[in-house]
């Protein structure tokens, strides 16, 4: 028996026309953006976003074949919203406006960090970020594998710190406390940790160092990143 071909990718298939008075992909896109903003990809379906835009589920998959391409779709479009920062010829500061742009998409969108942890993203808005991504890099370094390697890395350091930051909001949204209500709840407890004597270098934090917020942590991250991409590729150059 032989094997079935794989579908082509969203992004290898005609788009069709819409038809009169129905729905088309850019309208179907931006109901299906709206409802993950809103909330969340769990409330996403091919039937819900045929509700939002009045129309019936079947019409839909004329012209977006189901809900995984329909999140490639909705991954691609909200990558156009913002043209990319241009670059000026400076590998570290170019790095890290990629690295800044691509935490507020993010941020704006919650459910996207998920999507891209997860599957590669092949639109023409998603590589066109990534190209302009690799022009950055290629300041830093000459070395394609070098490059792309250091653009997987500043990616996953975002989606990662933002997957954090992320991770905060709902707890704040969950408990109904601000961090400074959290750090009052718990503060007897530490009192007691410090005073025991058990823990010093940790009762040093706690009494003596500072506590940034999240923008401030994600900038020195992406600082060290940086820094740590910058000896690699000295280092490479060096041979």
């Amino acid at each position: 028996m032989s094997e079935q071909p794989n579908p082509p990718l969203v992004w290898a298939r005609e788009q069709r026309a819409p038809r009169r008075q129905a729905p088309g992909v850019d309208r179907i896109v931006a109901a299906a953006v709206a409802i993950a903003d809103a909330e969340g990809l769990d409330a996403l379906s091919m039937r819900r976003v045929a509700t939002d835009l009045g129309t019936g589920t079947t019409s839909l998959y004329r012209y977006v074949a189901g809900r995984d391409d329909l999140l490639d779709l909705m991954v691609d479009a909200v990558r156009s919203e913002r043209p990319p920062h241009p670059l000026d010829g400076d590998w570290r500061t170019d790095l890290a406006a990629v690295a800044r742009h691509l935490r507020e998409d993010l941020l704006r969108h919650r459910w996207l960090g998920g999507i891209m942890m997860s599957r590669p993203s092949l639109g023409p808005n998603s590589l066109r970020q990534m190209d302009h991504a690799l022009a950055a890099a290629a300041a830093l370094t000459p070395d394609a594998t070098l490059g792309n390697s250091a653009i997987r890395t500043l990616y996953h350091y975002v989606l990662g710190a933002v997957s954090d930051e992320l991770t905060e909001q709902d707890t704040r949204r969950r408990t109904g406390l601000t961090e400074q209500q959290w750090q009052a709840s718990v503060g007897p407890y530490l009192r007691e940790i410090v005073a025991s004597g058990e823990y010093p270098h940790f009762a040093r934090v706690v009494i003596e160092a500072e506590h940034p917020d999240t923008g401030q942590r994600f900038e020195f991250g992406l600082d060290c990143l940086l820094a740590g991409l910058g000896t690699l590729a000295a280092r490479a150059a060096e041979g």
